[in-house]
C-alpha cells in the first residue's frame, strides 16, 4: 500500500510458523533490485517498506516491479507494484 506509489510503499505480511523469510524486489526483466527482508521470523504480522531505490540507493524508473516473499526456499507470495513518478 499504496499501489501505484510515488516515493514509498509498504508491504504487509503474516507468518504463521517460525520460519526464515526473504522478500526481494525484481523488475519486469527478472533482475533483482533489492532485498528488503532476509531473516528468521517468529509468528506474527509484519510490515516492511520499499523506497523505490536499488542496492546502491539509486532511484528506479517508473514501471512495474514485483515483490516476492520466499520461505523454505519456495515462493509463497508474489505481487505486482507500480512505481509512478
Amino acid at each position: 500500500y499504496p499501489n501505484p506509489f510515488n516515493h514509498m510503499t509498504s508491504i504487509e505480511y503474516s507468518i504463521s510458523n517460525y520460519n526464515f523469510i526473504k522478500i526481494q524486489i525484481f523488475n519486469l526483466m527478472g533482475v533483482e533490485i533489492k532485498t528488503l527482508v532476509d531473516k528468521i521470523h517468529i509468528p506474527g504480522n509484519y510490515k516492511t517498506y520499499w523506497d523505490g531505490k536499488n542496492y546502491l540507493g539509486e532511484k528506479q524508473s517508473s514501471g512495474i516491479y514485483f515483490f516476492i516473499l520466499f520461505t523454505e526456499g519456495k515462493i509463497k507470495n508474489k505481487r505486482k507494484m507500480i512505481l509512478l513518478k
